[in-house]
């Protein structure tokens, strides 16, 4: 097997670095002593070790990439072994999601409109994401507070494009690392969820001058939009979501006829946009009614009448304006 060369090689990479002490033995003897050689003897030395000194950087590279690939690869044939055989067992009155290296291989066979990242499968993720966000916020506020109130980030439908994003942007930063160890997608979620609050956060109030969450009185914040233990939240929603989440969303949308799965998916997009656009526009002229602005155009008035602050209330339970969240 390859895998014994490569194993071979190692151990011989090994019997070399000790044949070489011998021989630098030598050259630290030569170095400790130059002042007793001619200039000629100097010269011939310098350029001797710093021959020695270039090849032994470059295998110190290429040592390094053969060390990172190896322990790469140990990683991901256990991941797989383990989540191989536990794909889709049940545990309890849960099955488990199906591994990501079986999603994969059934992607392959099914030459599906949705393999691995592309725009249909993207998009589809986008809007699901979308959705199930609003239902989680929902059940967690009543939960929490006795009552339901409305989590939507739009203003037809129960979407928040803020999860919609997460998810995308989730998928697309840890769909190389799904059959690699948790660890990695914790990093990479806690890393990744909370450059997006933060943006997010601060493009809301950039454009709007409103916010939706002040995480200033938590310990260790920045700027009060996000803060060490929400963080940590996205760490754990990173391996929640590539290593359970992903690949049942990828299973469903493998059930999915090809022809009718684009068609589905252009339609949905085409609607999100359009709700996306419309939003933006409301909440833009709301946030012009609270600080006392009159309508000027036939688009405003339109806002006015279809959107007034008694819905928007309504639609962001949540958001409000002229705060900062420093």
């Amino acid at each position: 097997m390859q895998t014994k060369e490569l194993l071979d090689c190692s151990q011989d990479v090994l019997r070399a670095e000790k044949a070489l002490e011998v021989q630098y033995e030598e050259y630290y003897e030569q170095l400790a002593d130059q002042q007793s050689l001619s200039p000629e003897e100097q010269a011939a030395l310098r350029s001797d070790v710093t021959r020695e000194v270039e090849m032994l950087e470059d295998a110190s590279s290429c040592l390094r990439q053969a060390h990172q690939w190896a322990s790469d690869k140990a990683d991901e044939l256990t991941t797989r072994l383990r989540e191989g055989q536990e794909s889709s067992q049940r545990k309890g009155l849960f099955r488990r999601a199906p591994a990501n290296s079986v999603i994969d291989l059934e992607e392959e066979q099914a030459d599906s409109f949705a393999s691995g990242v592309n725009f249909y499968k993207v998009a589809l993720i986008c809007i699901a994401g979308s959705f199930a966000g609003v239902v989680v916020e929902i059940l967690w506020c009543l939960f929490r507070n006795g009552y339901i109130e409305s989590r939507s980030g739009l203003v037809y439908g129960p979407f928040n494009p803020v999860y919609g994003i997460g998810a995308v942007v989730m998928t697309l930063a840890l769909y190389r690392y799904r059959n690699r160890s948790s660890s990695i997608s914790f990093f990479g979620g806690a890393v990744v969820g909370s450059v997006i609050e933060y943006l997010l956060s601060w493009g809301q109030e950039t454009l709007f001058g409103s916010t939706s969450w002040d995480y200033s009185r938590m310990p260790f914040n920045l700027d009060g939009r996000i803060c060490l233990l929400y963080s940590l939240f996205w760490g754990i929603l990173g391996v929640l979501w590539i290593k359970s989440l992903y690949p049942r969303v990828a299973q469903v949308i493998l059930k999915i006829p090809n022809r009718f799965g684009k068609v589905l998916t252009w339609v949905l997009t085409i609607f999100m946009v359009f709700d996306c656009a419309m939003s933006l526009l409301a909440v833009d002229r709301w946030s012009e009614r609270v600080r006392g602005e009159t309508p000027v155009s036939a688009v405003d008035v339109f806002f006015d009448e279809h959107f007034p602050d008694s819905r928007m209330e309504r639609i962001y339970a949540n958001m409000e304006f002229g705060t900062n969240p420093a």
